[in-house]
């Protein structure tokens, strides 16, 4: 099925045979589809790596920056122009690992961003080690006898701080991840997504089979308001819940606490510089 958000000319992508990037790639053109969204109101930023790739296979604007770096850019392109649609694509490791400090300044900040996370339990871009989600036991080239850390559980993180939005999906399931999603970009505020999938050439533990046995959806009477129960299910290992955990629509955004919109609702890229006003900021500080 085509998407306004496909080339003309298909692009070259640099994703391994089989990789869950390739579903979530649909899932998320296919969201943006029903949505209704037009390429111009859309941006896309990613920091480094193989997921980080993915705005470059979409036909819209896009913000591809340092590793780690993804949300901080994403959290001023909002700023500046609160009109747009901003979705953050990166990996496990770019953003819980090089960008974890950002990710939980996102969580506190509240961003009316969504943040999609390609979660496959390993670095794939530079080559098999290790990442912040990797289970215990998992051997790679670099921990040779196997992960001993615990696996950094970032749902559970994100219920614990009281984020905005926080689901998890499989790629494996791509028709149920794009409706996760949709639901994600249409909640007002920081919106997560950790997004389960294979990566076929350095994690063959945590494969599509794995997910499939190893996940399962939360049913219609699971109501995510519920912190106390969204704090329960976060923290489920054995069998991973997928679908809506958590919502909040009790904080105001980010760009709805900055001090330029309390009086003038003016995006910040068409306000004219008040040069003498920023002169003034810049001698008071070097005093």
């Amino acid at each position: 099925m085509s998407s306004v958000f496909d080339f003309e000319r298909p692009p070259d992508m640099a994703w391994c045979p089989g990789c869950g990037n390739y579903d979530i790639i649909k899932a998320v053109r296919s969201a943006l589809d029903d949505l209704n969204i037009s390429r111009d109101r859309i941006v896309m930023v990613s920091g480094i790596g193989q997921a980080a790739k993915t705005p470059q296979y979409v036909n819209a604007s896009f913000f591809n920056g340092l590793h780690g770096r993804s949300l901080p850019a994403a959290t001023a392109i909002k700023a500046s122009n609160p009109g747009l649609t901003v979705v953050v694509e990166s990996g496990d490791g770019c953003t819980y690992g090089e960008g974890g400090n950002h990710f939980l300044a996102a969580l506190r900040r509240n961003p009316d961003i969504t943040n999609l996370v390609h979660d496959n339990m390993v670095y794939g871009l530079t080559k098999g080690q290790a990442s912040p989600t990797s289970r215990k036991g998992f051997k790679t080239p670099v921990q040779i006898t196997g992960v001993f850390l615990e696996p950094f559980n970032p749902v559970a993180v994100a219920v614990a701080m009281n984020a905005s939005f926080v689901a998890r999906a499989f790629s494996g399931d791509i028709e149920k991840t794009k409706e996760i999603i949709k639901k994600a970009i249409t909640h007002r505020g920081y919106s997560l997504v950790d997004i389960l999938h294979p990566c076929v050439s350095f994690n063959r533990v945590n494969n599509f089979s794995w997910y499939k046995s190893n996940t399962y959806y939360l049913d219609d009477a699971y109501d995510p308001s519920n912190r106390s129960e969204a704090l329960k299910k976060s923290v489920e290992m054995e069998k991973l819940p997928l679908g809506v955990i958590y919502t909040n629509s009790n904080n105001k955004t980010f760009e709805e606490n900055l001090a330029p919109y309390k009086k003038n609702d003016a995006p910040l890229y068409l306000r004219k510089l008040d040069a003498g006003k920023l002169m003034r900021i810049i001698e008071a500080n070097l005093k």
